[in-house]
């Protein structure tokens, strides 16, 4: 169960289509560590990021392909969030929609990787403890 909660938040953060929380939380409902539950699916979660901030970084050049992950009008909204709040919109990073196309534009916009893999770790950590710490009150 450990590895599907990494794998399923890993994926979840790609442009693959994935669901996380629904793992995280039968884990959690099964009896697993919670503490293991939340730095697996944090950590999973954060390195997917991180293939899209390569992507970004390096494939930039090919968005006019059908086949690259990104539609024009996601990159657009995601470039509007980044022109207003900068860096700091990778705490952002969790939120559907839009999350993965940020973190697609701090690679394109070549961010500091370091500045990025806090800040993209601080949401997505964040975004699972607090869905832990509800179900832990039901």
């Amino acid at each position: 169960m450990y590895l599907s909660v990494f794998l399923t938040a890993f994926l979840a953060a790609t442009v693959l289509p994935a669901q996380s929380e629904f793992v995280v939380v039968a884990a959690q409902r099964l009896g697993y560590d919670v503490w293991l539950i939340w730095w697996l699916a944090s950590i999973g979660n954060t390195l997917g990021s991180v293939v899209n901030y390569v992507l970004g970084r390096y494939l930039v050049q090919y968005q006019d392909r059908r086949w690259f992950p990104f539609k024009p009008a996601s990159l657009a909204r995601g470039h509007r969030w980044f022109e207003r709040f900068g860096k700091w919109s990778l705490l952002m990073a969790w939120a559907p929609f839009i999350g993965d196309a940020l973190t697609f534009i701090a690679g394109m916009l070549r961010l500091s990787f370091w500045q990025f893999l806090i800040l993209v770790f601080v949401s997505k950590a964040g975004r699972y403890a607090i869905l832990l710490g509800i179900m832990q009150l039901f």
